[in-house]
This record gives structure tokens, sequence and C-alpha cells, in this order.
């Protein structure tokens, strides 16, 4: 298989998330088959959903990789267990580290465990803003220049930590 830049969004609300932002990123550069090239700055959001939890440390890390979406999205999986992730059924609620693939490649992916560019991805700032710093002329599959979609997306209270 051919490698492909996959970019991933990482979250954090509880346990130190700087801390898990950070420990994340390290396993995720421990994953024999993906290789760095690129990680935004911290920023921090307000919670999405429920507003009686910790606001959120945001990331946007690109790797290049030989795996499958689905394989990468196993490992990641497995990278959240380890860092304490409990899946529940409530939507947008605390978490230790929230591991998701947005893009994979130019690839449009639709199965009942992935979704691919992640859905909400055009209309999030804390994704879109971190992402646009780490791939300024990136176009988005199905949705369009990335510098459009940051224009037409308020910060809704993100703010750069580092």
């Amino acid at each position: 298989m051919n490698k492909v830049i996959v970019y991933i969004g990482l979250g954090s609300n509880l346990a130190t998330p700087e801390a898990q932002i950070r420990a994340a990123r390290q396993a995720i550069n421990a994953l024999n088959a993906a290789q760095e090239t690129a990680f935004s700055s911290l920023y921090r959001s307000p919670p999405m959903g429920p507003q009686d939890q910790p606001d959120y440390v945001n990331a946007v890390m690109a790797v290049e990789t030989d795996l499958s979406a689905i394989e990468l999205l196993r490992c990641l999986q497995k990278i959240e267990l380890d860092h304490g992730r409990v899946r529940k059924n409530e939507r947008w609620g605390a978490r230790t580290l929230d591991l998701d693939i947005l893009l994979y490649g130019q690839q449009v992916i639709n199965l009942p465990d992935l979704i691919v560019p992640h859905y909400g991805l055009a209309k999030r700032a804390f994704v879109l803003y971190p992402l646009q710093e780490i791939a300024p002329s990136l176009q988005l599959p199905g949705l369009g220049d990335i510098s459009a979609l940051v224009q037409l997306c308020p910060l809704d209270g993100l703010v750069r930590l580092t």
C-alpha cells in the first residue's frame, strides 16, 4: 500500500489535558507504521455539548502512514484506552483522550465505524484553526479550501496556548 498523509485531531479535558495530548503524540509516533510530518500548537476551547465540564485542549497532527484507515483507527482507539478513555453512550462528554481521523489523504470514507472527512470538521474551530496552521493550502475532499472554511468559522472561544 502507498503511504498517505493523515490528519488526526487530538483532544482532552481530563487528567492534565496538555500532558495527555503530549503523551498521545508520543504514542502515535511510536507506531511503526506512522511518521509525524507536522504538529499544531495546542489550543483551548470550550466544550461542545454539556457545559458542566472543563475546557478542552486540542491539537492536530499530520502523519504519513501505510496503514489502512481502519487499521489506523484501531491503533488510535487502543491509544485512547491506554490513556484511560472510557467510552460511554453520552456524546461530547468529558474524556481523558479523544483521537479522531480528520482526513485520510483525499479519500471519502463512509463506514459504520469511520466517516472521513470527519463529520462536523468544517464547522469546528478547534479542528479548523490548528489544521490550517499545519496545512495552510489544504484542500478538503468535498469541503473545499481550508482557508475559506476558516473564514466562515468563528473562533467560538478558541485560544491558542502554545
